[in-house]
């Protein structure tokens, strides 16, 4: 099995203790990442974590999982990439005709 297969075949969780950490499962890409906020694709959406001080503790790429601390302000789930993808060239001319 692939690694493309083997991360998609992974369900999607999130635990969030106390505001301070944060695990994530279902972890497919990591767009960006700063102390502020942190845009990543994950099996169900692209996901966007708002706070201060956020940092990796741990990150592991085979399985899709990924660990971080600091302060949490948000999760918000953003498909604003997936309808930009599915649209497409023609969509666009439909869409201004």
């Amino acid at each position: 099995m692939d690694k493309e297969n083997l991360i998609t075949s992974f369900n999607h969780n999130i635990t969030l203790s106390e505001r301070k950490n944060i695990i994530i499962t279902g972890v497919k890409k990591i767009d960006s990442f700063d102390k502020l906020e942190f845009n990543m694709e994950t099996t169900l959406g692209n996901l966007v974590i708002k706070g201060s001080d956020l940092e990796i503790v741990k990150l592991d790429t085979y399985q899709g999982n990924i660990t971080i601390k600091g302060k949490v302000n948000s999760l918000t789930y953003n498909d604003e990439k997936a309808k930009s993808k599915e649209e497409g060239f023609l969509g666009k001319i439909f869409k201004w005709i």
